[in-house]
């Protein structure tokens, strides 16, 4: 396909990277939070009309640098969600100043396209960049408080760890063009399946790629910073870093490991399986001491992605079919589950675990929407996180990983411990807050969209699964 007739595929990307210069321009006239913040909804919902419909043929854009399958249609679907929900966050969040949000909604968009490059890059260079420039708007906007102390050493310690991981992954890349002669994904996967390789130098490129996207999922050992950047970022900005990356990071995961070097499956999955039970055990122990929730938050993020990486290790279609419904379930309930931090601590000021005593009794709607969250990660039936366990766990089970799915289980055991005991805060013990004030109206919104969202994937599954289905054509 030429240079020309590629443009209209990437229309959702042009579309986003207008309105974020817009944006941009507009906030030197208008700094209202609403009147911006629904501009920007208004271009991720453009860019969402504009999804290409031509991923049937699967052409390859652009010299085959990015795809358009259906595979890259549904992650393109799932970020565009996430950046509507966190625009919608970040309206009331108050935190936010209404002097910054054109920069920081500048910033958002940006993410977004570098996030949509991702999912579609069918070539190892184009993945280094598009993740890149995710990283590098990722260290901004955790650093957006600038007057944050906080703010600003969660920004430092995400900048290093990205640098380090980011090396890692280069250097990978780069014995992948030694070894291969090319960066392109099709070309490296028809010689990988004629056997055109050597063994020992394609486990080193394999493991040195598969370390760099630790980092982007927050898996061990690649985890380490998630706990103080979640913390220490403007809680808008945590909620968008802890589902965007996370996602895009699972789906070129899938796209380099699952299809392309599938062939050397036996290479790689034993270090995936380890990797896996050390993320899920590691993050819901430490997770059970937190006093803070956003800390308490962040480690179970990192369990979670334990959870997901099990589908992969297996490898099969259930289990990428289980990888891609956890990270939709996922998406839902964490999303949730930051948007109630922020209801919370606009009126009492506070992210400690202590401070949401009672409640219960001075904003129940509040507590129950956290509490339908917090029962979804858990993974309590009906709700969609249930399903997120029950697909991986089910998929490990038939491939013979029953090490994998038992140690799921018990870990899923162990994090209900410190998910109730945030319950058992809410609405046992006495209230400390005396009012809680006015609510955002957008944040609100947000919030009943992704309950709806928890609730609906949870009691009727299937919809979800044939859109699932549908996307799994690419493998």
């Amino acid at each position: 396909m030429s240079l020309v007739e590629s443009i209209r595929f990437i229309m959702p990307e042009i579309i986003l990277l207008v309105g974020a210069i817009v944006i941009l321009v507009f906030s030197l006239f208008v700094s209202k939070k609403n009147v911006l913040g629904v501009f920007a909804l208004f271009a991720i919902a453009a860019a969402s009309l504009y999804l290409p419909q031509g991923h049937k043929t699967e052409p390859g854009l652009f010299f085959n640098m990015l795809t358009n399958d259906s595979f890259s249609l549904f992650f393109k679907e799932i970020c565009l969600f996430i950046t509507g929900i966190v625009i919608l966050v970040s309206i009331g969040y108050e935190e936010l100043k209404e002097k910054y949000i054109g920069e920081y909604l500048f910033l958002l968009l940006n993410g977004t396209i570098a996030m949509l490059l991702a999912v579609s890059s069918n070539n190892l260079l184009m993945i280094y960049l598009s993740i890149e420039m995710l990283s590098l708007i990722s260290y901004i906007l955790t650093a957006f408080l600038k007057n944050n102390i906080l703010s600003s050493e969660a920004a430092l310690k995400y900048f290093l760890f990205g640098a380090l991981s980011t090396g890692i992954m280069l250097y990978g890349i780069s014995l992948t063009y030694g070894l291969f002669g090319t960066t392109d994904l099709g070309i490296i996967s028809k010689a990988v399946s004629a056997g055109q390789i050597n063994s020992l130098v394609s486990l080193i490129l394999l493991v040195l790629i598969f370390a760099g996207f630790c980092f982007k999922c927050s898996l061990v050992p690649f985890h380490m910073w998630a706990p103080d950047v979640y913390e220490g970022a403007p809680t808008a900005v945590t909620a968008f870093i802890s589902v965007g990356p996370k996602a895009v990071g699972f789906a070129v995961l899938l796209r380099i490991f699952t299809n392309n070097f599938f062939p050397l499956y036996i290479s790689w999955v034993n270090l995936a399986m380890l990797i896996s039970i050390f993320t899920m055990t590691i993050g819901n122990v430490i997770a059970i001491t937190q006093t803070n929730i956003k800390r308490m938050l962040a480690y179970s993020s990192i369990a979670q992605a334990g959870y997901i990486l099990i589908g992969f290790v297996v490898g099969t279609a259930a289990g990428i079919e289980g990888v891609l419904y956890y990270i939709l379930a996922y998406t839902l309930m964490n999303l949730g589950a930051f948007g109630c931090v922020i209801l919370v601590s606009n009126f009492i000021k506070s992210d400690a675990i202590e401070d949401y005593a009672g409640l219960y009794k001075k904003d129940p709607v509040t507590s129950f929407m956290l509490s339908i969250f917090l029962l979804s990660l858990v993974g309590v039936p009906p709700l969609a996180g249930f399903w997120g366990k029950f697909l991986v766990f089910n998929a490990a089970i038939q491939s013979k990983f029953i090490l994998l799915a038992v140690t799921g289980v018990i870990n899923s055991i162990v994090a209900a411990y410190y998910y109730m005991r945030i319950i058992k805060c809410m609405y046992l013990e006495e209230p400390k807050v005396k009012d809680t004030g006015p609510k955002s109206v957008p944040l609100q919104i947000a919030l009943a969209i992704v309950l709806a969202g928890v609730l609906i994937a949870g009691l009727y599954i299937a919809p979800f699964l044939n859109w699932i289905k549908a996307s799994q054509s690419f493998f």
